[in-house]
């Protein structure tokens, strides 16, 4: 089984360390944006350049005291760089090193989140081509409906990731934006033009207009998204668990020799990941609530919203990478039982095969309704009985007084259901390859 959903990177972007790096990047940007201009004297650049830094324990110490992290870690920084360091956060607001460093932060983020999404794909795809041709029943309501294939499933999946990796893509160009425009963003002490230098200079754009803060639109949106490509993971895992049933049983999560399923059952095969990828679904939604709650802040800014990014980001990455990591692993290592996917059509003897003769007959001159009431009897006669739909069929007078045997067999056919397979393929990209399991 591959365990690739061990993934230290994640947690390291929205370590402490990795943020007030952030916020020393977005303070550096903006310095050598004034130094280009000659608003900083190049000796100080080149000195701040060299000698900022921060200390972790440090900040705490003073923040212990200040009770604000900005200044906490700007004093550090003064303490590092020396008398320069009043060119540092000159005209700037806590909002404009915050908010700047949380995009560089979710940029960072993000790239691994699509980086995730397209080795689901690379899984998806080479699956769904194993079982291309591999049948099994639909179902609707959770009931036999008509057949399809079990590549017809993964495929399906596979299409809905490609959009949502255009989601993933398009919220995090929606966050790529950078703002240095002062306390209530009117750019009163800091001049346009050092904000464009400094977010060029970091690979952001300049938030076109804002107030003290990037308006948190922007946030809800890629918080929101990430729980949407969650809801399409989860969407797997409860099909995956559904299929799993006993008296299903057509796949099965990898279980590893020592793994054990119960304390009491030791018979028990649980598909715990499945559970657990369901089960933190539901906190990705609720963090989307979260961040949809901050949109609304007062006037030109409170601070209500920044408690919850503290949680909200950092936790809905990492959990969308570690979600998104294991089903690449359950799906990569997921059993496929054919034959008990065969079994399970044969298990309504035929009675899935209803609406390919109501069509035929209505072909051969019978209203829809006189052919549905018809064939609808005939199946509801035998719903729990042990015959063959088929047999039934063939034994009707009414039936026979419109389809020949050759007729009714040819309504039975299930390679005629699976006629169009290809061409579904074909469609998403996944080549019209002939094979694959049957």
């Amino acid at each position: 089984m591959i365990d690739r959903y061990t993934r230290p990177e994640m947690g390291n972007i929205w370590s402490e360390n990795n943020k007030f790096q952030k916020w020393l990047d977005v303070e550096l940007a903006v310095c050598e944006a004034y130094a280009s201009e000659g608003k900083i004297p190049n000796s100080a650049w080149q000195n701040i350049k060299e000698k900022a830094g921060f200390d972790l324990e440090r900040i705490r110490e003073i923040e212990a005291i200040t009770n604000h992290d900005v200044i906490a870690f700007l004093t550090n920084v003064a303490e590092c760089v020396g008398p320069d360091s009043r060119f540092v956060h000159f005209g700037m607001t806590s909002s404009d090193v915050l908010d700047t460093a949380l995009a560089l932060q979710i940029a960072e983020a993000g790239q691994l989140l699509v980086d995730d999404v397209s080795a689901l794909l690379q899984v998806l795809a080479r699956r769904s081509i194993e079982f291309k041709k591999t049948p099994c029943i639909g179902r609707t309501h959770g009931v036999h409906s008509e057949p399809i294939t079990f590549g017809l499933k993964l495929a399906l999946w596979y299409s809905e990731f490609l959009r949502n990796k255009d989601r993933l893509e398009q919220a995090i160009t929606g966050m790529r934006v950078g703002k240095i425009s002062g306390a209530v963003g009117t750019f009163a002490h800091i001049e346009p033009r050092i904000e464009e230098l400094a977010c060029m200079r970091m690979g952001l754009k300049p938030a076109p207009i804002s107030t003290q803060i990037i308006q948190r639109d922007r946030h809800a949106h890629f918080i929101s998204t990430l729980a949407l490509v969650a809801a399409s993971v989860e969407k797997i895992a409860i099909e995956i668990r559904a299929l799993q049933k006993t008296e299903v049983q057509e796949v099965e999560e990898y279980f590893s020799k020592g793994q054990k399923g119960s304390s009491a059952m030791p018979h028990k095969r649980n598909p715990i990941l499945c559970e657990r990828i369901t089960g933190l679904a539901r906190v990705m939604r609720g963090n989307a609530l979260a961040a949809l709650e901050n949109v609304s802040l007062w006037h030109e800014r409170d601070i209500s919203h920044s408690s919850v990014e503290r949680i909200i980001f950092p936790d809905s990455c990492i959990g969308l990478d570690y979600m998104l990591n294991k089903m690449v692993a359950v799906l990569d290592s997921m059993r496929v039982y054919p034959e008990n996917m065969m079994s399970n059509i044969g298990r309504t003897k035929g009675l899935i095969f209803s609406q390919a003769l109501l069509l035929r007959l209505t072909e051969k001159g019978m209203t829809r309704d006189g052919a549905y009431q018809l064939v609808q009897q005939l199946a509801h006669e035998i719903w729990n009985k042990d015959v063959e739909f088929k047999s039934v069929v063939c034994e009707s007078e009414k039936i026979r007084s419109h389809l020949s045997l050759g007729e009714i067999e040819d309504c039975f056919d299930l390679d005629k259901n699976l006629r169009h397979v290809d061409t579904i393929f074909e469609r998403l990209g996944l080549g019209s390859t002939k094979g694959g399991s049957s």
